[in-house]
């Protein structure tokens, strides 16, 4: 009788401490205990993981995101990461129907013009948390930086770089057309001057996107694309819409651009642009994309600031784009880890070159100064130059923002197929803007 009293204390005694492991380990997956410190990057056990991201871009990102991938699952065996990717007009439509149906990829790349659309939907994850702790690792990070993600105080998005707009050229090409520098405070006049000397050698100013340069026209005349509380167009007058309108049909009249038939049928991938193709000698597009569309041209290009006057007015730093986690994601804790990792590792970086903007760490910046070729330079130094030539960001794009630009584009093409006059698309865009936005009041 002892013995099988001693026996059983001891069953017991060993089920108490099976159970007291047991508990030790669920604390550090989430339980109540006090969790262990987990490594940026590492996953925590190995069970499989299976993740879904999404993101837009032309073939060099492409490649060099797949890269990044199979690093990180070298690193993390039992992760395995389904990937989405198309050009950027043709990712959001892809979207869409994801959020419709609550099944969007689990890392979402955002763009600050989508980001409250999603984030105020409940179909993006308040990635507060995930900072707070350290899942997602932005020590590194500038305050104001990381808050650039935030919607109504929600941290919906981590920006992954910072940009800002500028024009790429070809300055071999100009050079052969006589022309030797462009002025550093150089204006719309310059540009028109300098397109109709190209135009005589047969060469092309790529189309300036209608939702990027139009807002920028409006900053250098003190006026804004959307009101600060999202309900209405941000400026009243129609005479600014009519001037920047009528300059560029003027321009395309001039055959200073190419066919509108031949633009609208690109997918905006770095592959299609004239610069690339050699049609063209300038592009307006953000800092970010020069690395790729110097990469798909095979010849050094040039990147400057924009025309003015008031060109610092109209310029200004913004997240080149950023990393959301849906809400629907069933692996929130994986994907923010993958999120830290794809923002602080050097040889992560070493491979990402900047194409998603100059990354907001710190100390990634800095290590990768010395790596970086003479052309990735000239990007960094033209953000350099930046920070001391631009103004403020707007705040992120309102609801109702995307219907808007697709308007603006429909007003563009309408000009441009003579179907409307730029006055009667002025009248018409403020008019259906205006109700597009007013569904913002509360």
């Amino acid at each position: 009788m002892k013995h099988t009293t001693l026996t059983i204390l001891l069953l017991a005694l060993l089920l108490a401490s099976i159970t007291g492991c047991s508990s030790n380990q669920g604390s550090a997956n989430g339980g109540t205990g006090t969790p262990r410190t987990i490594e940026t990057g590492k996953t925590e056990s190995n069970k499989e993981v299976k993740l879904r991201i999404a993101w837009w871009g032309g073939q060099a990102r492409h490649d060099y995101t797949l890269k990044l991938i199979e690093m990180y699952q070298q690193l993390n065996p039992n992760v395995k990461i389904d990937t989405e990717y198309a050009g950027f007009d043709d990712y959001w439509k892809k979207l869409a129907p994801q959020a419709a149906a609550n099944q969007l990829p689990d890392i979402i790349q955002m763009d600050i013009s989508y980001l409250t659309q999603y984030g105020t939907k409940d179909q993006l994850e308040d990635l507060s948390t995930l900072t707070s702790s350290g899942t997602i690792d932005v020590h590194a990070a500038t305050p104001e930086t990381v808050n650039s993600g935030r919607v109504d105080g929600k941290l919906y998005g981590i920006p992954l770089g910072m940009n800002a707009m500028g024009a790429t050229f070809d300055a071999a090409m100009l050079k052969q057309a006589g022309i030797s520098s462009i002025p550093p405070n150089w204006t719309w006049s310059d540009l028109e001057f300098i397109a109709k000397r190209m135009k005589a050698q047969g060469k092309v100013l790529d189309h300036m996107r209608f939702d990027q340069f139009f807002p920028y026209y409006l900053r250098t005349q003190g006026q804004h694309y959307f009101s600060l509380d999202g309900t209405s167009l941000g400026y009243k007058d129609p005479r600014y819409f009519i001037d920047y309108f009528k300059m560029y049909l003027k321009w395309y009249e001039a055959g200073y651009m190419r066919d509108w038939d031949k633009e609208a049928l690109s997918k905006l991938t770095p592959e299609e642009n004239p610069v690339v193709l050699g049609d063209g000698f300038m592009t307006m597009a953000w800092s970010n994309q020069f690395a790729s569309l110097q990469e798909a041209a095979k010849k050094p290009l040039t990147l400057i600031g924009l025309p003015g006057p008031n060109g610092k007015s109209g310029l200004y730093l913004k997240p080149t784009m950023l990393f959301s986690i849906a809400k629907s994601s069933k692996q929130k804790t994986e994907a923010a880890k993958f999120i830290s990792w794809f923002l602080n590792d050097i040889e992560a970086n070493k491979l990402i070159k900047g194409d998603r903007g100059i990354p907001i760490s710190k100390a990634v910046k800095d290590a990768l100064k010395s790596t970086l070729s003479e052309q990735d330079q000239k990007i960094y130094n033209y953000m350099a130059w930046v920070e001391q030539n631009s103004s403020s960001m707007d705040p992120p794009d309102p609801i109702g923002a995307a219907e808007v630009s697709k308007l603006l584009r429909d007003m563009q093409e309408q000009i441009l197929y003579k179907k409307l006059s730029v006055e009667e698309a002025a009248v018409k865009f403020s008019n259906e803007a205006n109700a597009i936005l007013a569904r913002n009041k509360k």
